[in-house]
């Protein structure tokens, strides 16, 4: 099952993005196919087994997932004349953050999805597509310049959570690329956190 790849922090300039809020949560992703649905479940780099897997909460996932989307993704699946594709969500709740969770009702948002042989599906596709499902909100569309940076840094873009954003974009070769940028007063927190772990802060951050 196709894993979700790491976002890197380098911005782009001069090129329009798809920016998108940052949910904050932890990856997860299933695997449809026409035969069997949604059937294969994973964190972001390793397979969820609900009836093994010690993650607290996230054994709640594959449930949610099933019962939010099921239906509406094979319907759409089935349209495209698709045979296989994984797709990508963000498990969360209120209290989440920097991955962990407490004991609280949660949800699973879409943020992407990979087609088996068709490839990442563009963020213009994305959001035409899965219009009218939860999915991540965009809040922007058009170059990244400094001001719009310093509202997401400062935590006063419209629309914007706690995290920060993800931009997702095509390079002139038509492969796409993403880049995140997160609020000043996320990274505070996540350092307050980590009590000094300065390993833990950048791999988390």
């Amino acid at each position: 099952m196709k894993s979700y790849p790491s976002i890197t922090g380098e911005i782009r300039r001069g090129v329009p993005v798809y920016v998108f809020d940052k949910l904050d949560g932890s990856n997860v992703r299933a695997e449809w196919t026409r035969k069997r649905g949604f059937h294969k479940f994973g964190k972001r780099t390793t397979l969820l087994d609900p009836a093994y897997d010690v993650t607290p909460f996230l054994c709640e996932a594959p449930d949610l997932i099933v019962e939010d989307f099921s239906d509406d993704l094979g319907e759409i699946c089935r349209l495209k004349r698709w045979d296989k594709a994984t797709f990508f969500f963000e498990f969360w709740g209120p209290s989440s953050f920097a991955g962990v969770h407490v004991d609280e009702p949660h949800r699973v948002t879409l943020i992407d999805v990979a087609v088996h042989r068709r490839g990442w599906m563009p963020a213009r596709d994305f959001v035409r597509t899965f219009m009218g499902l939860d999915h991540a909100t965009l809040l922007h569309h058009g170059n990244f310049t400094q001001k719009f940076q310093r509202m997401i840094e400062t935590g006063t873009l419209p629309g914007m959570t706690f995290e920060g954003v993800v931009c997702k974009g095509t390079r002139s070769n038509g492969l796409p690329f993403m880049f995140k940028r997160k609020s000043e007063a996320w990274l505070q927190k996540l350092r307050e956190r980590c009590e000094g772990d300065d390993k833990l802060y950048e791999r988390l951050r």
